[in-house]
Parts: C-alpha cells; structure tokens; sequence
C-alpha cells in the first residue's frame, strides 16, 4: 500500500495552473531568478501529505486488494516473461514459438495494466480531488513566493534552457510553506459529479468571464454551470 501512495505523489495529475509570463530578456531582471518543482510542492504540501494518509485510511480496502492483485498479476507477468525468455534462447530458434511467447506476455501486461487501473479509480480520484483543490491556490502561493523571496523569473525546474549563468535560487520549498497557509486542508471525498480537473477549470472560466466582463460595452459572461472533463 504504501508503494502505491508513494507512486501517486509522483505521478501527479496535469495541473492546469497559470504559466508565468517571463520578461522579455534577462538583462530586465531587477530583483533574481530561480526555479521550483510545482509539483513537488503540491506534494510537500501539509494538505496534499494529511490527505494522502486519510486516503490510506479511508480507501485501505482498495489499496490493500490492488496491492494484492498487483503481486498476482506481477507472478503471472513474470512466467510469461521466463517463458518468452526461455523461446527466444532455443537452438534453432523457433521464430513462431518466440513470436507466440512474446505477444501472450504483452497482451497480459496490458491487460494486468488496465484492471490495476480500474481497481484503482476510487482513490485515484480522491488523490487528483485533493490536488486540485490545492492547484486552485497554487498561482497565489508561486506569486507569494516570488515576492518575498525578491525573484522576478521563475524557471520551471525540469525546463531550464539557461546556459550559463548563476545557480538560481530554489523556491520550492517556500511555494509549499505558501500552500500550507493558503490551503491548510483539503477534502478526499469528491462531488458524485466530479470530474478531474474540473476545479481548476472554472477557477479559469470565472477568471475569462470577469475579464470580459470588465472590459467596457461587453456584456457580462454567465458564470459557467459545469465542466468537462481534462486529459493528461
């Protein structure tokens, strides 16, 4: 189980945040640069860490039956796997038996990865519930950051394309200290209509909407009534 929440914290649903607009050169910076991990701080943060243990608790029974299976299924992958192993080692070689072998093993990998992915939507979308929540803050808690920390540009941790210059500063950390205030806990049980994403949407649609609305002779945009779903 807990490999399973430990997997989770890496592979945070897409967040649908505001991208920071970077000034048009270097040479304009007036305070400092630096980077952050969006998503580490999402997880670093004491909401998303507090949700993710009353997730452990709330859905263990799920947890436990997808480890469970994991394992099983992981048994089964590996005879599969020996046997395409053991074709493919054959002297001569039988191209058809190796051929055989290794499409049973992919057809029931896909197949173990698609049922492990069912079993496991009930804390998934509990997990990407919580995120979301959080991700509605985030652009407040990066522009908090950057305040009080005297940065000006921030860089994307993982998207660097600076060549050479001084080591920024890291303001990951600082970003997630920002969450814990803006967001201090963070519900696990979603709407029955809940659909992933479906917070950061409207927070942008009410966004678009008071735009339009304050720009003169433009008639005000209804507030929106529901959402689709986003995709990775």
């Amino acid at each position: 189980m807990k490999k399973i929440l430990v997997a989770s914290a890496l592979a945070i649903a897409t967040l649908s945040v505001s991208p920071m607009v970077a000034p048009p050169a270097f040479a304009q910076s007036t305070k400092g640069i630096a980077v952050a991990d969006l998503e580490v701080a999402i997880a670093q943060s004491n909401a998303y860490k507090t949700a993710m243990g009353q997730i452990s608790q709330t859905y263990k029974e799920q947890l436990d039956q997808v480890e469970t299976r994991s394992q099983t299924l992981e048994a089964e992958l590996n005879v599969l796997r020996a046997k395409a192993n053991e074709e493919a080692k054959k002297t001569p070689k039988n191209q058809a038996a190796i051929d055989g072998a290794v499409k049973a093993f992919q057809e029931k990998q896909t197949a173990a990865s698609r049922e492990v992915q069912t079993l496991s939507q009930p804390f998934e979308l509990a997990r990407t519930y919580v995120i979301d929540q959080i991700s509605v803050r985030l652009d407040e808690a990066v522009k908090a950051s950057m305040t009080k920390r005297k940065v000006d540009l921030l860089l994307n941790y993982d998207q660097q394309i600076v060549l050479a210059a001084e080591k920024p500063v890291d303001i990951t950390d600082a970003v997630a200290a920002e969450l814990n205030t803006l967001v201090p806990n963070a519900q696990i049980v979603p709407p029955a209509s809940y659909q992933p994403g479906q917070l950061m949407q409207q927070k942008n649609q009410a966004a678009v909407a008071a735009a339009r609305a304050a720009q003169p002779g433009t008639a005000p945009v209804a507030a929106p009534t529901g959402s689709a779903p986003t995709t990775r």
